[in-house]
């Protein structure tokens, strides 16, 4: 893909940088879009998977159809198959009324699994026969046909997670038909500088402030720190800086973490 076509979906979707890295991963789900593929998005917390689903699913041919985004480690251990797959009245105690699980809510359209790692070996077997037969059946309901996309995320190393008997290593190669890895600031450090600058813009303006950018020393010290908590952490420390900041930020504003950043 182009350059310029990259370009217009980083404002399409509010991205910012222009690292190799960040242009790969944006290029590959335009790519993998068209098809039906499932796909797992891969990369540390705080890199901004969430946007990835989101491009995958308005340029593909479901673009129309829903979008159902499920964070896996929300939802309590006992009902997540009832979440994902509903269940019908008096399935259960407590089932007082009929569910519509999420496959049934992103029927036509696209279900992004978030920190699909977090879910239970027993989940793990009842989505991978949905992968399998693409059909799916709501808790003591009959069997439906799963006309639904799936993408993934995780932040896990999945590999570790399979040698040590957390995660199906079936599920995983279904999972990950193709996959796109959203990389760490750290390995976007041209980038470090444009995402703080827009996020002090933000959060000045939030909080009605006026702040003027970086000294020289305070710019060194954003590009030269290690950002463990990525693009999320940059952001507290940006929304940091505006509240106790009138002018320019000085290395004095910003956390001890940044501070003592040659330790990194």
């Amino acid at each position: 893909m182009v350059k310029s076509e990259i370009q217009n979906v980083k404002l399409r979707f509010g991205i910012i940088g222009n690292c190799e890295g960040l242009n790969r991963a944006i290029d590959v789900a335009i790519q993998v879009a068209p098809t039906d593929l499932s796909v797992l998005v891969t990369g540390e917390s705080g890199v901004g998977k969430e946007s990835f689903p989101q491009i995958v699913h308005q340029f593909s041919r479901r673009k129309h159809g829903p979008y159902i985004a499920v964070n896996c480690g929300a939802i309590p251990e006992g009902t997540i198959d009832s979440e994902l797959f509903g269940h019908e009245k008096g399935a259960f105690t407590g089932a007082d009324t009929a569910k519509t699980g999420y496959f049934d809510m992103a029927k036509g359209g696209t279900l992004f699994l978030d920190e699909i790692g977090t879910m239970s070996y027993e989940i793990q077997s009842l989505l991978l026969r949905v992968l399998q037969e693409n059909t799916y059946a709501p808790v003591g309901g009959r069997e439906r046909t799963a006309d639904v996309r799936i993408i993934a995320a995780t932040n896990e190393d999945m590999q570790l997670a399979i040698r040590e008997g957390r995660f199906r290593e079936d599920l995983y190669h279904r999972l990950n038909e193709f996959t796109i890895r959203v990389p760490l600031l750290s390995e976007c450090g041209e980038d470090i500088l444009p995402l703080a600058e827009f996020f002090l813009k933000q959060f000045s303006a939030r909080y009605g402030k006026s702040v003027q950018g970086f000294d020289r020393e305070a710019a060194a010290m954003l590009r030269q720190y290690g950002w463990p908590g990525n693009i999320r952490e940059l952001k507290n420390v940006m929304e940091r800086s505006a509240i106790i900041c009138d002018e320019e930020v000085t290395v004095q504003d910003l956390p001890i973490d940044l501070q003592c950043a040659e330790i990194y």
